[in-house]
């Protein structure tokens, strides 16, 4: 099994960013039920001020090839188009658990 972790910081104001964070996370939850190899997806979206980074994901995958096949499925690709023209930046971490 494989963990695919996502983080991302927004850009824009507080407010916005939390809009498009909301949105961003309703259509990752969608995910499961149209994308077969994606055995599960939590989506946390940051609630501590202090910090800067604004969302969170963690993917889970069978293998690590059926993450890439998760990056290209179009209804993952519409979702991480919610964030084009907001994001400033974004660190992943996959690992074999």
């Amino acid at each position: 099994m494989v963990k695919h972790i996502v983080t991302f910081k927004l850009q824009g104001t507080p407010e916005e960013r939390l809009e498009v964070a909301r949105r961003f996370k309703a259509a990752l939850l969608a995910l499961p039920e149209q994308i077969d190899v994606l055995r599960s997806i939590e989506v946390g979206i940051n609630e501590n001020p202090s910090e800067t980074w604004d969302v969170v994901l963690t993917a889970v995958v069978d293998t690590l090839a059926d993450v890439a096949t998760y990056a290209k499925h179009p209804a993952h690709v519409a979702a991480a188009a919610l964030l084009a023209g907001h994001k400033d930046q974004r660190a992943c971490v996959d690992y074999e658990c």
